[in-house]
């Protein structure tokens, strides 16, 4: 790959962002990005809550009109919560939608309908099988939404609560702030394109960007020339032409292991306030990040992750 292929452009726009919710202490925690981000980009934020279809939660030995009156007492208390978000983002454009569906097909809807540019949504943990894993509805949404997701995961400390009596508080986008963002690229086109974000994000927080490759299989590129530690920080410089409206410079940085382990480890030593990592689609349509380093990170890391998919 040539220096003209590794260019990144900071040419970002995002003029429209979707957040997703669910009332719950998660989504919470994820409010505060969605109006750091309106207040950076300037863009309309679109909040949104899906109720399951109306079939999903009929059971035939119920009586409909019983079904019925549940249903209608959820949809209230939708929207008494939807109220008290709308009332906690006063000061930021913003519309509510309350809808009916499976979550995913809902979502990519709304991204379709209003042009989307970015997803924010908060998620919970869960353990399984030794590791931390996400909630099914996280998975499915990576799998199928088309634009960047940043993802608030369950180890993210949670900075804000929307009151459930009484006054609700006002979000307070500038305690969101992108001291120190990691982008880690193993040089890829997608990864690439995550790279986009990681600069323009640096150049609007004015935050430290470090650049990060890891090196997975050391042993099989011993034979290169020049050696791969070496080529991988020339290949990290070449990424740095577009740092001159950043406040400061870019630092390359290079690890020997596992992409998941030397990610989290780098985040964690440098206290870093936001990942950015780029995953590929697969030539199917559909991607399945369960296992992948993309979604991995995201179950793992302590501060907020955004994830192109390429």
């Amino acid at each position: 790959m040539n220096l003209l292929e590794e260019r990144i452009s900071t040419a970002v726009s995002i003029k429209n962002i979707l957040f997703s919710t669910d009332f719950s202490e998660a989504s919470e925690a994820a409010l505060p990005y969605a109006a750091a981000m309106s207040l950076r980009y300037g863009g309309m934020v679109h909040v949104a809550h899906v109720l399951p279809a109306v079939n999903r939660i009929r059971p035939s030995a119920i009586d409909p009109a019983i079904i019925g009156a549940i249903y209608e007492d959820a949809y209230s208390d939708t929207q008494e919560k939807m109220q008290r978000l709308s009332t906690c983002l006063r000061g930021f454009a913003h519309h509510t939608y309350i809808r009916h569906g499976k979550i995913s097909e809902v979502l990519s809807e709304i991204i379709r309908e209003h042009d989307v540019d970015l997803l924010i949504a908060g998620t919970h943990g869960r353990t399984g099988v030794g590791k931390l894993l996400l909630g099914s509805v996280a998975e499915e949404i990576f799998r199928t939404v088309t634009c960047p997701v940043l993802t608030v995961g369950p180890k993210v400390p949670r900075a804000f609560r929307a009151s459930q009596h009484g006054r609700d508080e006002d979000i307070k986008p500038t305690s969101v702030e992108f001291r120190q963002i990691l982008y880690a690229t193993d040089f890829t086109p997608q990864s690439l394109a995550a790279g986009s974000y990681a600069f323009s994000l640096a150049r609007e927080f004015r935050s430290q960007l470090i650049l990060l490759h890891v090196i997975e299989k050391y042993h099989e590129h011993l034979q290169d020339r020049p050696g791969p530690i070496d080529l991988a920080f020339r290949r990290l410089e070449e990424l740095k032409h577009e740092d001159a409206a950043l406040r400061y410079r870019p630092e390359p940085t290079v690890k020997l292991g596992s992409p998941v382990e030397r990610i989290l480890q780098t985040a964690a030593e440098r206290n870093a306030d936001l990942i950015v990592l780029g995953a590929q689609r697969h030539s199917g349509g559909a991607v399945h990040l369960l296992w992948t380093t993309a979604y991995q990170v995201v179950a793992q890391a302590n501060c907020p992750v955004l994830t192109v998919l390429g």
